[in-house]
Formats: C-alpha cells, structure tokens, sequence
C-alpha cells in the first residue's frame, strides 16, 4: 500500500479531567482543553497513514492551524477526523476536524513529515548531548 490523498483516520476518546485545560495548563476551566484536541487530531493523522508506511517509518507533526470552536465538557465523548490532501514529498498535508456528541468543536490543516524512526531518534539524542 502506498500513501495516497484521500486516506482518512480517525481517533476516539472520553473527555477526562486530565484533558482539560486546567490541567494542561492552557486554561483555568474544566473543559477539553485545546492541546488535547489538538493530540486527538494529531492521532486521527497518524491513523490515516501508519498502515501504508514502510516497516520502521513513523510520521511527525511539524504544524498546526486550527480552531476550537466549542467547549466540550468533562465525561463527552469526543472524536477527530482526519483526511490526507497533499502529499509533497515526505510531507502530508491533512484536513482535521473534531467533534464531541453535540457537534463540531474544531478544525483546521495539519502537517506531518514521514520520518525513518531510528534516524529520528539518533538525531533527537543527539540534540540532548550538548
């Protein structure tokens, strides 16, 4: 299987009282917060894609515009949708969207790089040397 546009994925989750933004530190109010929905979608990209890479290849996040529209409270279920529109290279371009029971809360256009794990991680280690 290769990589093609197209390719869709999604992530689920159950809105906890570590996701809010009181707890991550984004915000003061119980609600689900802007970096969890941002990791949801992130998840939902990652599921689009990880089946057609090679063994030992992973995907990384390099960009994020979104909007949180809507504030989903603790205990909601919610979900993210992501759909693969570009692919340039090593990079994805990828429409997300999220959702909890009530309807939209967010969306907008991620970018991830295909990356060779292994590589990755030297790299990264390195980085923590100096």
């Amino acid at each position: 299987m290769s990589i093609q546009v197209g390719m869709k994925g999604r992530a689920d989750a159950t809105v906890s009282p570590a996701d809010t933004a009181s707890a991550v530190g984004s915000g003061l109010l119980p609600v689900f917060a802007t970096p969890s929905m941002i990791a949801l979608m992130e998840n939902a990209a990652v599921n689009a894609v990880q089946s057609a890479l090679e063994e030992g290849q992973g995907t990384v996040g390099t960009h994020m515009d979104v909007s949180h529209d809507a504030a989903t409270p603790v205990g909601m279920a919610v979900y993210a949708e992501a759909e693969l529109t570009a692919v340039d290279g090593r990079k994805l371009i990828f429409a997300v969207r999220a959702f909890d029971q009530a309807g939209p809360i967010g969306g907008g256009v991620h970018e991830r790089f295909i990356i060779t794990n292994d590589r990755f991680l030297a790299k990264a280690r390195k980085r923590g040397e100096v």
